[in-house]
């Protein structure tokens, strides 16, 4: 006999045995905590036309204004005037909710358009849209990984959890190469029977270090041993190429890519997630994915909104080219004044702290002193030893902006006494 954790029985005969759960999780949350891993959620109200400034509210109520630093709304194209009328509009003319999932009544001719416009921006025959990129890389690895018949999945170490864990619940032989090092790639290939159907699984930007594949190596290697391709461009889309088409554009292997992986939720600045692939490929997704199957559909508001901002972006490089230009000038003036950036070769701006406890510290200083909002980035988003703070410029945050950036985190490095452990180091 169970009795629920805690639960005096009138009377029993023998011995009563539970887990006490509230003591678990409550020692669990303690835990972190200490280390200074535990996460608290700051709740900002976004302010139509002010990005990248926000409203801070504390027990329900607005207390300051501050500036985000850390906002994947990587374009400001979740506050543009195109996306908010294309999504009204939607609503006014459709109302809230898709009505079901895509095979029962929740396939929009919205959806359909979306579909065929991200196709298009990334060159394949087909796409198919779902919920959040987590759920497109979760299911789509999944399903390729457990009906391809002995399938082996191959893996960049530094993969997002949203792949690994698609790989996991496949079932599938799954290899785990260096991060980015086409070398032990290579050798485990090469180990493997070429008659096995194959996955290279990786990231075009990673997201806490800013370091970009070598796609195109990636590519002549995979399909020199008869594997698939799979690359996730989810921090690329909208920022690289000459439509936004990610890295896999810029650096002209597109074509090369078997399966590509993105958001809408990131420089497009809306919700949702997709692949983008042959017809067969993304039918055979379409109709086998329990992830997509089983899910109600984005409603129509959102894809109206994403279809909005896809062709607003792919065709302003302009957009793209400021991008780059803040991101670089960021990275040029922390250098300057002697804050230990780390290296990065594209947009993402980490700012090396090396300690959990000092990584929440400092954005609490940056918030509570400063107005200045920027999330603590912990194990297990990285590596224990690697805490940092991940700054995410975008064309909206002016010069005036990172001015007052980089004198809070000058401030706060003096009262950490974190400017002679970073020498150090």
């Amino acid at each position: 006999m169970r009795l629920l954790a805690n639960r005096k029985p009138a009377k029993m005969v023998g011995i009563v045995t539970g887990m006490n759960y509230e003591a678990f999780f409550a020692g669990h949350l303690d835990r972190l905590r200490k280390e200074g891993r535990y996460r608290v959620f700051a709740e900002l109200e976004r302010i139509v036309g002010a990005f990248p400034r926000a409203r801070l509210h504390r027990n329900g109520e607005p207390t300051r204004d501050v500036t985000v630093w850390c906002s994947n709304d990587y374009l400001a194209m979740g506050q543009h005037p195109l996306v908010l009328d294309a999504m009204q509009a939607a609503i006014g003319a459709q109302g809230s909710g898709a009505g079901g999932t895509r095979n029962i009544s929740g396939t929009n001719t919205l959806h359909a358009a979306l579909e065929r416009e991200l196709a298009a921006l990334h060159g394949k025959e087909a796409a198919l849209v779902f919920t959040s990129g987590y759920v497109a890389n979760e299911t789509t690895l999944q399903t390729l990984g457990a009906l391809l018949p002995g399938c082996e999945l191959y893996s960049d170490a530094f993969n997002h959890a949203s792949m690994i864990a698609g790989i996991r619940h496949s079932g599938a032989v799954r290899k785990i190469f260096r991060h980015n090092d086409t070398r032990h790639l290579e050798e485990l290939l090469a180990a493997a029977d070429p008659d096995t159907p194959k996955i290279v699984a990786f990231e075009s930007v990673y997201s806490m270090d800013g370091d970009i594949a070598p796609i195109g190596e990636i590519c002549d290697l995979a399909h020199r041993y008869g594997a698939l391709v799979y690359l996730d461009e989810v921090h690329a889309v909208g920022m690289y190429g000459e439509r936004g088409g990610g890295v896999a554009e810029r650096d002209g292997v597109l074509g090369k890519v078997d399966i590509v992986q993105g958001t809408l939720a990131k420089a497009f600045g809306v919700v949702g997630g997709y692949v983008a692939s042959t017809s067969a490929t993304v039918d055979f997704i379409r109709s086998c994915g329990s992830g997509f199957i089983f899910t109600t559909s984005l409603p129509p508001a959102i894809a109206a909104a994403a279809l909005a901002s896809i062709r607003h972006v792919s065709g302003h490089p302009e957009l793209r080219a400021r991008h780059q230009e803040r991101a670089a000038t960021l990275k040029r003036r922390l250098g300057a004044a002697g804050l230990p950036v780390m290296p990065s070769a594209s947009h993402i701006v980490p700012v090396s702290v090396g300690d959990a406890a000092l990584c929440k510290r400092a954005s609490d200083l940056l918030l509570d002193q400063h107005g200045i909002y920027v999330q603590p980035i912990n194990y297990p988003t990285v590596p224990r030893g690697t805490e940092r703070l991940r700054l995410t410029p975008t064309p909206m945050h002016t010069d005036d902006h990172m001015t007052d950036l980089i004198d809070a985190l000058q401030d706060v490095w003096r009262t950490l006494r974190l400017g002679r452990r970073a020498a150090a180091e």
